[in-house]
Parts: structure tokens; sequence; C-alpha cells
């Protein structure tokens, strides 16, 4: 089992960086593979990035590719996600999980570890 706490989210302004934190305990992190997702009020939670457990394999959504990048630190169990050229359209809570497998890592109903969430907010 791995217990997640995200960290980093806040208010900025469009265009500006923030840099997401995700703490992991357990002493089998290496296994799994980590991703974040977000949900904006109204919609549904959609997939943003995943990382695989040796930190070697990465994937995007389309709308952030290019602008957030996610990586992952084995030896500190943590998990992160920078993201740059912030859009309102960003705003959402975003929240770390993991996995133990990456085959449809965009469904977020196949991962089955999450925290509780950190709140993003993107300002025209």
């Amino acid at each position: 089992q791995v217990q997640l706490v995200e960290s980093g989210g806040g208010l900025v302004q469009a265009g500006g960086s923030l840099r997401l934190s995700c703490a992991a305990s357990g002493r089998t992190f290496r296994s799994y593979s980590m991703g974040w997702f977000r949900q904006a009020p109204g919609k549904e939670r959609e997939f943003v990035a995943a990382i695989s457990w040796s930190g070697g394999n990465t994937y995007y959504a389309d709308s952030v590719k290019g602008r957030f990048t996610i990586s992952r630190d084995n030896a500190k169990n943590m998990v992160y996600l920078q993201m740059n050229s912030l859009k309102p359209e960003d705003t959402a809570i975003y929240y770390c999980a993991a996995t133990a497998t990456l085959r449809y890592y965009s469904d977020y109903t196949t991962w089955g570890y999450w925290g509780q969430g950190t709140q993003v907010t993107v300002s025209s």
C-alpha cells in the first residue's frame, strides 16, 4: 500500500509556473507507476500526466504536452509536476495517484491510490 500527500498548489497568474509535489509513504513506492489527474468544478476527473516506476516512460494529456513535466525521485519517495505557461483552463484540484500498471493510464478508475488533492487556480 501507499499513502499520498500533495502540496504546492496555489494562485498564479496566467503564464506563470507552479511545481506540485507528492510525498508517498510505504516501502513499495518504487514498484508503483505514478500520475497526476485534475478535476475542475462540474467536470470529470481527467488525466494529466503519468510516469513509470523507473521514470523511463512518461505520458501526457495533449492539453498539457510541452508545458507540464512529470518526474519522480525514488530515493525520496517523491513525485513532481512542473507546470509552466499556465492557463486559466488549468484551474482545478490536482490529485496524485499510484497504480500497479500503466496499461490504461488515462482511465482514472484504474488507479488504486489517491491523495487528497491540492487546488491550483490560474487567474487571467
